[in-house]
């Protein structure tokens, strides 16, 4: 199985970086990892809805020039679907015996994810109601991928 997650916005950040190659290195035992930075869009100060949605937009193209016909796209979403990790695991092992060989997880920017992602994607995944800074919710998406894959092939996770 390929994943790929396309994340908008670049980690800065040592400790981020340092986080995603630990679980990069981790995952590596079980499927293809392919991790994607889409630039940010400038924001303006006092930007309003419209321009909000504009940035959102833009982003949003920029994402779905990296997504392919036949893959299958997830996006992380406060209003998505919530998994506790075992049926993610669940989801993900359906997601393998269905012929799903290219997931594809988004993460969008500081603004959320553009309406035509939306509309592309497969299916959509909520981490909690909880707002999380996009860095954050790369790692732990990476975490809960890694996690899944421990857990399909009941090997022990520590806690």
């Amino acid at each position: 199985m390929k994943i790929i997650v396309i994340t908008v916005g670049k980690l800065k950040e040592k400790y981020w970086q340092q986080a995603v190659e630990e679980y990069k290195k981790r995952i590596s035992g079980y499927a293809k990892l392919e991790l994607i930075e889409i630039p940010d869009e400038k924001e303006p100060n006092n930007a309003g809805d419209k321009d909000i949605e504009i940035i959102k937009e833009k982003e949003a193209r920029k994402i779905l020039a990296k997504i392919k016909d036949t893959q299958h796209v997830v996006t992380l979403e406060i209003r998505g679907k919530a998994y506790t990790s075992e049926r993610l695991a669940e989801e993900y092992q359906k997601w393998m015996n269905t012929g799903k060989s290219d997931i594809v997880f988004i993460i969008g920017g500081s603004n959320g994810i553009g309406d035509s992602v939306k509309q592309r994607s497969n299916q959509e995944i909520s981490f909690g109601s909880l707002t999380y800074p996009h860095q954050m919710m790369k790692v732990m998406l990476l975490e809960q991928i890694f996690r899944v894959n421990k857990i399909i092939r009941n090997e022990n996770y520590h806690k």
